[in-house]
């Protein structure tokens, strides 16, 4: 098995899906407009910076999930996904996936944003297998707290390596798409690491290792 694996936000989606949510909630006002605004974009700067406290945000981002039903989170995330995400999925991002499912690969995204926004996002790609961070569920419904390890920085290695090892399988030939420095852990375990329209950090570690730097952006 040759494993592709990609992180989804502002790498195959040419935006971040966790705080375009954060949006849409404020949009459809569905939160405090200005305390929630101020708090996503605090979360997204820290996120950018390399200092973002994962449980902090996960408990932040979980709380407008666990006050709606499952049914009420899916009809918002069916708007969710006609409105704000389809846009973001780019034709060199579909063509990339392609590109690696034709030749017989297997397709992962593995992404530190939850698996209630992501799932659906890795079903369009077509793609079967996400590790993501992991809201706890109680009496079916989503908490504010993480479920296991959170899929975030040296979590992602964590989190790849329990599903290498339940699979009985390994890295080798392996490839990992990012656009983050924040993804520096797994970038430097696989065989080909890619960056993906990359921050500054990972653009100029990426060009001292002679990593491939590539733009999916159209």
């Amino acid at each position: 098995m040759t494993l592709a694996l990609f992180d989804l936000d502002n790498t195959l989606l040419s935006g971040d899906s966790d705080y375009e949510w954060g949006r849409f909630l404020v949009r459809k006002k569905l939160v405090d407009e200005v305390a929630y605004e101020a708090a996503n974009v605090h979360f997204y700067e820290q996120y950018k910076q390399g200092v973002l406290d994962i449980y902090e945000f996960s408990a932040f981002s979980f709380k407008p999930l666990s006050k709606r039903n499952m049914s009420e989170l899916n009809e918002l995330h069916k708007e969710f996904m006609q409105d704000v995400i389809s846009p973001l999925m780019g034709n060199k991002a579909k063509a990339l996936v392609d590109k690696h499912r034709e030749a017989g690969h297997t397709l992962m995204i593995i992404t530190a944003t939850n698996s209630f926004i992501t799932r659906p996002i890795a079903n369009a790609f077509g793609i079967d297998n996400l590790l993501a961070t992991e809201p706890k569920i109680v009496d079916g419904r989503y908490t504010t707290e993480v479920e296991g390890i959170p899929c975030f920085h040296q979590g992602k290695v964590e989190r790849l390596n329990d599903w290498l090892a339940k699979n009985n399988e390994n890295l080798d030939g392996s490839y990992f798409y990012s656009d983050s420095h924040n993804d520096l852990p797994l970038l430097e375990k696989v065989t080909f690491p890619v960056a993906v329209d990359a921050d500054e950090k990972l653009e100029q570690i990426a060009k001292q290792r002679s990593w491939k730097l590539i733009s999916l952006r159209t």
